[in-house]
Protein backbone atom coordinates (compact mmCIF):
# COMPACT_ATOMS: atom_id res chain seq x y z
CA UNK A 1 0.00 0.00 0.00
CA UNK A 2 1.06 3.46 -0.88
CA UNK A 3 1.56 6.11 1.76
CA UNK A 4 -0.88 8.71 1.85
CA UNK A 5 0.00 11.99 0.45
CA UNK A 6 -0.07 15.50 1.89
CA UNK A 7 0.35 18.07 -0.01
CA UNK A 8 1.62 21.71 1.75
CA UNK A 9 0.70 24.85 -0.42
CA UNK A 10 3.14 27.55 1.81
CA UNK A 11 6.21 25.64 2.48
CA UNK A 12 9.09 27.28 4.33
CA UNK A 13 10.63 28.03 7.28
CA UNK A 14 8.95 27.61 10.73
CA UNK A 15 5.53 26.35 10.43
CA UNK A 16 5.53 24.82 7.05
CA UNK A 17 8.30 23.04 7.63
CA UNK A 18 7.04 21.73 11.10
CA UNK A 19 3.33 21.06 9.17
CA UNK A 20 6.12 18.64 6.48
CA UNK A 21 7.94 17.27 9.67
CA UNK A 22 4.76 16.60 11.48
CA UNK A 23 3.29 14.50 8.36
CA UNK A 24 6.42 13.03 7.38
CA UNK A 25 6.64 11.44 10.47
CA UNK A 26 2.68 9.77 10.90
CA UNK A 27 3.57 8.26 7.60
CA UNK A 28 2.41 10.62 4.89
CA UNK A 29 4.63 11.74 1.83
CA UNK A 30 4.82 14.97 1.16
CA UNK A 31 4.09 17.42 -2.29
CA UNK A 32 5.30 20.89 -0.59
CA UNK A 33 5.02 23.66 -2.61
CA UNK A 34 6.27 27.17 -2.51
CA UNK A 35 7.96 29.83 -4.49
CA UNK A 36 11.19 28.55 -4.68
CA UNK A 37 10.62 24.29 -5.00
CA UNK A 38 12.09 23.95 -1.45
CA UNK A 39 12.46 20.55 0.18
CA UNK A 40 13.02 18.68 3.41
CA UNK A 41 14.84 14.99 3.97
CA UNK A 42 12.19 12.46 3.12
CA UNK A 43 13.75 9.91 5.44
CA UNK A 44 11.41 7.46 4.61
CA UNK A 45 8.83 7.80 1.52
CA UNK A 46 9.32 10.75 -0.29
CA UNK A 47 9.41 14.46 -0.07
CA UNK A 48 9.40 16.56 -2.86
CA UNK A 49 9.33 20.22 -3.73
CA UNK A 50 7.14 22.21 -6.59
CA UNK A 51 7.66 25.96 -7.69
CA UNK A 52 4.08 27.52 -7.05
CA UNK A 53 3.00 31.14 -6.73
CA UNK A 54 0.08 30.98 -4.88
CA UNK A 55 -1.29 34.35 -5.77
CA UNK A 56 -1.49 33.00 -9.10
CA UNK A 57 -4.53 30.59 -9.80
CA UNK A 58 -3.00 29.61 -12.77
CA UNK A 59 -0.11 28.04 -10.81
CA UNK A 60 -1.97 26.71 -8.38
CA UNK A 61 -3.89 24.10 -10.48
CA UNK A 62 -0.89 23.36 -13.08
CA UNK A 63 1.12 22.60 -9.98
CA UNK A 64 -1.58 20.41 -8.21
CA UNK A 65 -1.83 18.87 -11.90
CA UNK A 66 2.03 18.08 -11.83
CA UNK A 67 2.05 16.98 -8.29
CA UNK A 68 -0.75 14.01 -9.70
CA UNK A 69 1.19 13.04 -12.25
CA UNK A 70 4.83 12.99 -10.56
CA UNK A 71 3.61 11.40 -7.06
CA UNK A 72 0.99 8.85 -9.01
CA UNK A 73 -1.67 9.22 -6.34
CA UNK A 74 -4.65 11.53 -5.67
CA UNK A 75 -3.81 14.20 -2.65
CA UNK A 76 -5.05 12.94 0.89
CA UNK A 77 -4.95 15.97 2.65
CA UNK A 78 -4.37 19.46 1.59
CA UNK A 79 -2.43 21.94 4.38
CA UNK A 80 -3.40 25.89 3.21
CA UNK A 81 -0.36 27.65 4.71
CA UNK A 82 -0.10 30.52 1.73
CA UNK A 83 -0.04 34.10 3.76
CA UNK A 84 1.59 37.44 3.40
CA UNK A 85 2.39 39.20 6.35
CA UNK A 86 1.18 42.46 5.49
CA UNK A 87 1.79 45.04 7.90
CA UNK A 88 0.69 48.78 7.92
CA UNK A 89 -1.62 51.50 8.37
CA UNK A 90 -3.75 52.08 5.70
CA UNK A 91 -1.65 54.84 4.16
CA UNK A 92 1.48 52.86 4.51
CA UNK A 93 -0.35 49.72 2.03
CA UNK A 94 -0.26 50.30 -1.46
CA UNK A 95 -3.45 48.72 -3.40
CA UNK A 96 -0.72 46.37 -4.91
CA UNK A 97 0.04 44.74 -1.67
CA UNK A 98 -3.51 44.58 -0.50
CA UNK A 99 -4.56 42.78 -3.31
CA UNK A 100 -1.64 40.49 -3.03
CA UNK A 101 -2.65 39.73 0.63
CA UNK A 102 -5.94 38.67 -0.72
CA UNK A 103 -4.64 36.73 -3.52
CA UNK A 104 -2.48 34.78 -1.69
CA UNK A 105 -4.67 33.78 1.31
CA UNK A 106 -8.19 33.62 -0.34
CA UNK A 107 -7.83 33.23 -4.27
CA UNK A 108 -4.73 30.36 -3.62
CA UNK A 109 -7.18 28.74 -1.62
CA UNK A 110 -10.09 28.53 -4.13
CA UNK A 111 -8.02 27.57 -6.74
CA UNK A 112 -6.55 24.55 -5.08
CA UNK A 113 -10.09 23.53 -3.62
CA UNK A 114 -11.17 23.66 -7.42
CA UNK A 115 -9.02 21.55 -8.30
CA UNK A 116 -8.42 18.85 -5.65
CA UNK A 117 -12.18 19.40 -4.08
CA UNK A 118 -14.09 17.19 -7.19
CA UNK A 119 -11.38 14.14 -6.27
CA UNK A 120 -11.37 14.24 -2.75
CA UNK A 121 -15.69 14.16 -2.90
CA UNK A 122 -15.69 11.44 -5.63
CA UNK A 123 -13.77 9.45 -3.00
CA UNK A 124 -16.24 10.41 -0.40
CA UNK A 125 -12.40 11.25 1.95
CA UNK A 126 -9.73 13.78 2.32
CA UNK A 127 -8.72 16.49 4.74
CA UNK A 128 -8.58 20.34 3.60
CA UNK A 129 -6.79 22.17 6.91
CA UNK A 130 -5.91 25.83 6.58
CA UNK A 131 -3.78 28.00 9.01
CA UNK A 132 -5.79 31.09 10.24
CA UNK A 133 -5.39 33.75 12.32
CA UNK A 134 -6.18 36.20 15.04
CA UNK A 135 -6.67 38.38 11.76
CA UNK A 136 -8.89 36.39 10.89
CA UNK A 137 -11.66 37.27 13.50
CA UNK A 138 -10.79 41.32 14.55
CA UNK A 139 -8.93 44.11 12.72
CA UNK A 140 -6.13 46.21 13.66
CA UNK A 141 -4.53 49.08 12.80
CA UNK A 142 -1.79 47.43 11.59
CA UNK A 143 -3.51 44.47 9.88
CA UNK A 144 -5.50 46.54 7.16
CA UNK A 145 -4.66 44.05 4.58
CA UNK A 146 -3.98 40.96 6.26
CA UNK A 147 -7.11 41.19 8.16
CA UNK A 148 -9.38 41.39 5.02
CA UNK A 149 -7.79 38.42 3.55
CA UNK A 150 -7.66 36.30 6.63
CA UNK A 151 -11.10 36.84 7.26
CA UNK A 152 -12.46 35.93 3.66
CA UNK A 153 -10.31 32.71 3.48
CA UNK A 154 -12.17 32.00 7.38
CA UNK A 155 -15.36 32.76 5.28
CA UNK A 156 -14.42 30.61 2.43
CA UNK A 157 -13.18 27.88 4.45
CA UNK A 158 -16.43 27.66 6.43
CA UNK A 159 -18.25 27.71 3.39
CA UNK A 160 -16.31 24.93 1.76
CA UNK A 161 -17.15 22.78 5.34
CA UNK A 162 -20.47 23.23 4.77
CA UNK A 163 -20.27 21.71 0.84
CA UNK A 164 -17.72 19.14 1.10
CA UNK A 165 -18.49 17.87 4.72
CA UNK A 166 -21.42 15.99 4.02
CA UNK A 167 -19.42 15.07 1.07
CA UNK A 168 -16.75 13.24 3.43
CA UNK A 169 -14.22 15.61 3.08
CA UNK A 170 -13.29 17.26 6.10
CA UNK A 171 -12.23 20.98 6.21
CA UNK A 172 -10.95 22.50 8.99
CA UNK A 173 -9.79 26.32 10.03
CA UNK A 174 -7.48 27.08 12.71
CA UNK A 175 -6.72 30.26 13.86
CA UNK A 176 -3.55 30.72 15.19
CA UNK A 177 -3.92 33.40 18.08
CA UNK A 178 -0.34 34.18 18.70
CA UNK A 179 3.47 34.90 17.72
CA UNK A 180 4.89 31.74 16.37
CA UNK A 181 8.53 30.76 17.13
CA UNK A 182 10.92 31.57 14.02
CA UNK A 183 14.11 33.30 14.34
CA UNK A 184 12.55 36.17 12.32
CA UNK A 185 10.17 36.75 14.95
CA UNK A 186 12.50 36.71 17.87
CA UNK A 187 14.50 38.94 15.95
CA UNK A 188 12.59 41.30 14.79
CA UNK A 189 8.87 41.37 16.37
CA UNK A 190 9.48 40.56 19.41
CA UNK A 191 13.12 40.07 20.27
CA UNK A 192 12.83 40.83 24.53
CA UNK A 193 9.82 38.17 24.97
CA UNK A 194 10.42 34.89 27.37
CA UNK A 195 10.11 31.61 25.60
CA UNK A 196 6.33 31.01 26.60
CA UNK A 197 5.16 33.87 25.03
CA UNK A 198 5.70 32.03 21.74
CA UNK A 199 3.73 29.11 20.01
CA UNK A 200 5.64 26.59 18.87
CA UNK A 201 5.04 25.68 15.38
CA UNK A 202 5.46 21.76 16.29
CA UNK A 203 2.95 22.23 18.32
CA UNK A 204 0.60 23.70 15.84
CA UNK A 205 1.27 21.05 13.52
CA UNK A 206 0.30 18.33 15.67
CA UNK A 207 -3.19 20.07 16.41
CA UNK A 208 -3.23 19.90 12.16
CA UNK A 209 -2.84 16.17 12.27
CA UNK A 210 -5.37 16.12 15.09
CA UNK A 211 -7.71 17.39 13.21
CA UNK A 212 -7.01 15.15 10.14
CA UNK A 213 -7.02 12.26 12.25
CA UNK A 214 -10.69 12.70 13.62
CA UNK A 215 -13.31 10.68 13.43
CA UNK A 216 -16.33 11.92 10.87
CA UNK A 217 -19.01 11.61 13.67
CA UNK A 218 -16.94 14.31 15.59
CA UNK A 219 -15.33 16.88 13.03
CA UNK A 220 -14.21 20.15 14.15
CA UNK A 221 -14.04 23.13 11.69
CA UNK A 222 -12.45 25.35 13.84
CA UNK A 223 -10.29 25.31 16.56
CA UNK A 224 -8.53 28.11 18.02
CA UNK A 225 -4.91 28.20 19.23
CA UNK A 226 -2.88 30.71 21.60
CA UNK A 227 0.08 30.12 24.33
CA UNK A 228 -1.22 29.64 28.22
CA UNK A 229 -0.61 32.90 29.09
CA UNK A 230 -1.78 34.88 25.84
CA UNK A 231 -4.91 37.79 26.65
CA UNK A 232 -8.04 37.28 24.36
Amino acid sequence: MPRPLCTLIGFGPGLGTAYAETFRDAGYDLALLSRSGGEIDATEGIAKGFACDASNPDSVQSTLLAVAEEMGRPVDVLIYNADLKTFGPYEEVSIEAFEQSWRVSVLGLYAAVRQLGPEMTARGEGAIIVSGATAALRGAVWTTALAPSKSSQRILAQSLAKQLGPKGVHVGYIVIDGVIDTEETRTHFAPDKPDEYFMQPGKIAEAALMLVQQDRSAWTFEMDLRPFGETW
